[in-house]
């Protein structure tokens, strides 16, 4: 078994900012995948998806909580760090770029920071550029801002190709999805 995590804010004020594109990844998958996500204890809506041995899992906990999720549905359903794939934006990466790691650091994002925590760093992750935006603006009310309409079809673009990168993830593994979706010239490590 393997989860897909996408990291996120709960919440219809959250919906649509940069800082959930892990859900919106997780929404695609669901969609492709006709499947519900459903609340599990309180602190996450997951969907068990038995023909691909895979649970997909939105965090309820916020961004900087999320650890205790994932901590909680590895231990529930017996799953390795090295099988938790976590899908994260990323300020650092130009608006729409994928980056998959094996393993890393936190890179100053506050949900992989508490990922870390929990379950320590040998995860690999998937990070999904979504802009520095104006270095004058304040980096949270960046990350916590909707895309302009400019924008929308670069993401939306990224985000079917992350959905397409967590499949391969899923059936081919991680070293597949980093030779088939990070950019030229990007290393593998």
């Amino acid at each position: 078994m393997r989860a897909v995590v996408g990291l996120g804010n709960p919440g219809s004020q959250y919906k649509g900012t940069r800082h959930n594109v892990g859900f919106e990844v997780v929404d695609e998958l669901t969609r492709r995948w006709t499947v519900t996500l459903k609340k599990w204890k309180n602190t996450a809506d997951v969907a068990v998806v038995r023909s691909r041995e895979v649970v997909l899992v939105e965090p309820r906990t916020f961004m900087n909580s999320s650890g205790e999720a994932v901590a909680g549905i590895m231990a529930y359903h017996r799953i390795d760090p090295a099988d938790v794939l976590v899908v994260v934006d990323e300020v650092q990466l130009p608006l729409g770029r994928l980056r998959l790691r094996r393993s890393g650091s936190a890179g100053g994002h506050n949900g992989l920071k508490s990922v870390i925590a929990s379950i320590g760093d040998g995860f690999p992750r998937l990070r999904i550029g979504v802009g520095r935006g104006d270095v004058q603006w304040d980096l949270a009310d960046h990350v916590l801002s909707r895309f302009v309409v400019e924008e929308r079809p670069v993401i939306g673009s990224a985000l079917i190709r992350a959905a397409d990168a967590v499949e391969v993830f899923i059936d081919a593994g991680i070293e597949a999805a980093m030779n088939q979706f990070n950019a030229p010239g990007e290393t593998a490590i």
